[in-house]
């Protein structure tokens, strides 16, 4: 006789269990799509479009992911919540803003710990949200019970909340001083002395920006005096730029040349970004916004998928062992054969090895440029040691690379006398040019090619580094008629111009 209740007793304690278990296996698969729904998003940092996603961990901890560079990973918090940030993009326009306003760059350093973590809060009061109500929504559906629905939302509610609040509580920001770094980051800590220096530097030079762009302006209306060259009606203007290593502070000072000049054709010989990395490939997109053709070649820094990038511009064309006509002037190129990004090969390759040489890539271009039915009026290489394979095939090759100005003739080779200009870093060479003791300038050039196509004058411009807020302007006339050098420029100055600072 006492069996019986014994039974009906271990009976409903069994079914209170079983409700038990079934209510917490409903709530975690609640707070598991609730995660995977809802701990993800993405905010604006300063210029960057940054991602953000929290996952189940053991141990806790964050990982800013850098691709394709590497990661950081931080022993920033315990919990199991694991923080996983992701910079995404660089926005080039949120960029140049903050370089046209002197404040700008201060101003997004101080805010960006709190835009970071607004970003987060957002983030953390999102998934709690989402956890909670993909919860109950499932409880409402395995138990169709109020009382079950509100105790799966609860216990959703602490366990989600609990994991979050353990998270925030033990936060350590002096985790931030330890990373561990993986990936092409692993050389990260030997350059941090180098760029706290370089970022000094870069806000002193982002304050001057303003005034270099007017600058610029300016010195058209004294090259316009000129008496020396005088453009005929008939003239194609073109500038030539190369190196800019993503220096967003070159587009406002080219954008300003091509509408002051009234340039016809902008040349690129080669290395627009650093890595040639998926990120970097916006930095490219500012193409499109100027009013002139821009023909490019890859250099040693750029990968294919920059190629490709600058190729989706709407105004340009990328040329690799090919020719083009544009504005009446006939041009080929050939990229750079190497993909040297990082020169410490052994550390950040093994790269692919170059079908050629960068002295085969010149012949290369010249046997192409020969089995033409039309002339050639410019080549363009990458590195000026592809340049003599091209000696006697076109009257002009243009270059960049060495960061350095240089115009020369090649020796005499048959009936047409190469000249060789290599242009210098039209980026200041990015970051590279803060780390000595004086910062490099932008360079770029304006050439003026006559009625037939031959380069008739230059004008070498200028934009002085950090703390130096000047512009100066070389004009040479090419004198055709004086015996061919290769040790000097067969050009005779014609004027200089420089403009000092504004207040």
């Amino acid at each position: 006789m006492t069996t019986r209740p014994l039974e009906i007793m271990r009976s409903r304690w069994a079914r209170r269990v079983l409700a038990v278990l079934a209510l917490v296996a409903v709530t975690a698969t609640g707070i598991t799509i609730g995660t995977l729904l809802g701990a993800r998003g993405g905010s604006d940092v300063g210029p960057f479009r940054v991602a953000f996603q929290l996952s189940p961990s053991t141990d806790g901890g964050s990982e800013i992911a850098i691709p394709p560079l590497g990661s950081l990973f931080l022993d920033s918090h315990d919990g199991p919540v694991r923080l996983t940030v992701r910079l995404d993009s660089l926005d080039q326009r949120r960029t140049e803003a903050l370089l046209d306003d002197p404040a700008g760059l201060a101003r997004a350093g101080a805010t960006a710990p709190e835009d970071l973590r607004d970003a987060l809060v957002r983030l953390g009061l999102r998934t709690l949200g989402v956890s909670v109500l993909a919860s109950m929504l499932l409880a409402g559906l395995a138990f169709r019970s109020v009382r079950r629905v509100a105790w799966s939302g609860g216990l959703a509610l602490l366990v989600t909340g609990g994991a979050l609040g353990t998270a925030a509580l033990t936060v350590r920001p002096q985790a931030l001083a330890e990373p561990r770094y993986e990936g092409l980051l692993i050389n990260a800590p030997a350059l941090i002395g180098d760029a706290q220096r370089i970022a000094d530097d870069y806000t002193r030079y982002a304050e001057q920006l303003q005034r270099l762009v007017g600058n610029v302006g300016k010195l058209y209306t004294t090259v316009s005096t000129l008496p020396i060259y005088q453009a005929a009606p008939d003239t194609t203007r073109i500038l030539h730029v190369s190196d800019l290593h993503l220096n967003p502070a070159a587009w406002p000072v080219i954008r300003t040349v091509v509408e002051q000049y009234d340039i016809d054709l902008v040349i690129d010989t080669g290395d627009i970004t650093d890595w040639g990395s998926e990120p970097e490939t916006t930095y490219v997109s500012m193409i499109g916004q100027l009013e002139a053709p821009y023909v490019y070649i890859r250099g040693n820094h750029d990968s294919p998928r920059t190629a490709a990038a600058v190729a989706s511009q709407p105004n340009a064309v990328v040329l690799d062992d090919s020719v083009t006509t544009i504005a009446g002037v006939t041009i080929a190129g050939i990229a750079d054969p190497r993909f040297t990004p990082d020169k410490q090969a052994e550390e950040a390759g093994p790269w692919e090895e170059p079908a050629t040489t960068v002295e085969g890539t010149g012949t290369q271009l010249a046997t192409t440029i020969r089995a033409l039915d039309q002339p050639v009026d410019i080549a363009l290489v990458h590195d000026p040691a592809s340049a003599p394979g091209l000696n006697g095939t076109v009257p002009l090759v243009l270059a960049g690379h060495t960061h350095q100005r240089e115009v020369t003739s090649l020796p005499p080779n048959g009936e047409v006398v190469t000249r060789l200009a290599v242009q210098g870093s039209t980026g200041g060479a990015g970051l590279r040019g803060l780390e000595g003791d004086e910062p490099m300038p932008l360079a770029m050039s304006v050439l003026y090619l006559g009625a037939d196509n031959r380069l008739q004058a230059y004008d070498d411009i200028r934009v002085g580094g950090t703390g130096m807020a000047q512009v100066s302007l070389n004009r040479k006339v090419v004198d055709d008629t004086a015996p061919a050098d290769p040790a000097a420029p067969s050009v005779s100055p014609a004027a200089a111009s420089e403009a000092p600072a504004g207040n």
